[in-house]
């Protein structure tokens, strides 16, 4: 974060960043730091969070490292109507953000409801997921393909997952969304913790299975929609974080919070890499992509090679 803060265009101590942001007015410095530097911090921290904390409720719920939100088709659901605000009803600000959340919500809400039926749904609803993923790529293709030639750039810099242009409003609006949800996620730790022990088991210990499920998709959603919204989707995070914390720390356990902050770390490393260590500046989404393809291939290599 103090890196976040003092490194860009031009180097601030961190003497100058805390004075800037205790309002005393330092010529240069006190518009940089509070109104550039202080938001993109602020979303990249609690955007990070959201997506580590979601990806990995996804991934020890359904018991499946590829079932985060931006492998099934949660991101890619916001993601669609986002586009289609920008590029088709020339919508922007709130209006996207709020379309982009609705997206979310209703792809989760078919893919949950598509997965019911008798014994267990977690497979099937990998799978619908997948399928929602491969469908709403190629309708965003086809919405991009389909737009005037002006419009394309800002939707694809949207795609690319961009802390760019990030406004206090929105860091506020990410950071209030994280303390609620974030919170129950760490409250339905323990029922998570169950379910991870088998639903047969979990039963037998009293807990409601479908209630406890749908209270961590909820919360799960609410965090990667309004995420997404404000930063695009950025890749791999929400893949990432779960796996990385969970052989950091060792054990059966839910990691809620760790996941959470391991999501920030990537967001605030990757996006320090895209503005200052390359000779262009580039989205924070290209830099964590490019972590979360070899990862999956050898997460991948791995499952066959054990035969799961």
């Amino acid at each position: 974060m103090a890196l976040s803060m003092m490194l860009g265009n031009t180097f601030y101590s961190l003497n100058t960043v805390i004075q800037s942001l205790l309002y005393e007015n330092i010529p240069g410095a006190s518009f940089t730091v509070n109104t550039l530097r202080f938001p993109r911090m602020l979303a990249g921290v609690f955007c990070g969070i959201a997506f580590g904390m979601a990806g990995n409720t996804f991934q020890k719920m359904l018991g499946n490292p590829l079932a985060s939100p931006d492998i099934i088709g949660v991101t890619s659901g916001a993601s669609t109507v986002a586009v289609f605000c920008i590029l088709i009803l020339h919508w922007s600000g709130n209006a996207v953000s709020i379309g982009a959340i609705l997206g979310g919500m209703l792809v989760a809400f078919l893919i949950y409801r598509l997965s019911q039926g008798i014994g267990s749904n977690n497979g099937r609803m990998i799978l619908i997921g997948l399928g929602f993923q491969a469908f709403l790529q190629a309708v965003i293709s086809y919405i991009i393909l389909r737009a005037a030639q002006y419009d394309v750039a800002n939707a694809l810099r949207w795609l690319s997952g961009s802390l760019n242009n990030v406004t206090i409003e929105e860091a506020v609006r990410i950071v209030i969304v994280v303390i609620f949800m974030g919170s129950s996620l760490v409250y339905l730790s323990r029922r998570l913790m169950l379910l991870q022990l088998g639903e047969d088991f979990a039963t037998t210990l009293g807990l409601n299975i479908q209630r406890t499920k749908l209270l961590l998709i909820v919360n799960a959603i609410i965090l990667s929609a309004v995420a997404t919204s404000i930063s695009g989707p950025i890749a791999a995070v929400s893949f990432l974080s779960g796996p990385i914390i969970t052989r950091i720390c060792k054990g059966n356990q839910a990691n809620m919070l760790q996941a959470g902050l391991m999501g920030a770390i990537l967001v605030l490393a990757g996006d320090l890499v895209a503005q200052n260590l390359l000779p262009a500046r580039y989205p924070v989404g290209i830099i964590t992509g490019i972590l979360g393809a070899p990862y999956l291939l050898l997460m991948l290599f791995r499952m066959n090679h054990k035969g799961g």
